[in-house]
């Protein structure tokens, strides 16, 4: 099994926002698995999948960003052995750039920080760079919503990582 999990902020306040780059994500892989989410369970919303035989679970923590190691502490106790792929906006990258790693640090990213608080550093992520706006402070950027112009740039990296996920689940 392969459980992936797109970080954001639940609420419609948020959406439209760089730090829900990662519900993008979720909500793009859904639609390429053409599965909905249907129910609510380990502080998550979930969508139930397969790609290549392979299940999947799409998950978005309801839980606010910066507790989201609280959902996947729940979704690892649950699943031992699955997977585990992170997608997640990143402002130290240019905007529309995605990376992916195997594992490593928290970095800058509060969501990042605090799974690795619960589960440690043994998950993959998707990065995608949202770049920041160094006149507005840190939270008011990540908060702030993406501008028309911005947003073809971000569809294109969500795309990118999704494209990145699928190839990762085998």
């Amino acid at each position: 099994m392969v459980i992936v999990i797109g970080l954001g902020n639940k609420g419609r306040e948020y959406q439209n926002t760089f730090h829900n780059i990662g519900f993008d994500v979720a909500d793009s892989l859904s639609r390429r698995l053409n599965v909905n989410f249907s129910k609510e369970k380990y502080k998550s919303d979930l969508a139930e999948g397969r790609h290549n035989g392979c299940p999947v679970l799409i998950c978005k923590p309801t839980t606010f960003m910066n507790n989201s190691g609280e959902a996947v502490s729940l979704l690892k106790r649950k699943y031992k052995d699955a997977k585990i792929i992170v997608a997640v906006d990143d402002i130290d990258l240019p905007k529309g750039v995605v990376r992916y790693r195997e594992r490593g640090s928290a970095g800058t990213h509060n969501g990042l920080r605090s799974i690795v608080s619960y589960i440690g550093e043994d998950f993959e992520r998707v990065r995608i760079g949202v770049g920041r706006d160094k006149s507005l402070d840190l939270a008011d950027f990540v908060l702030s919503k993406i501008k028309t112009e911005d947003r073809s740039i971000l569809d294109k990296a969500v795309e990118e990582a999704v494209e990145i996920i699928l190839d990762k689940i085998k």
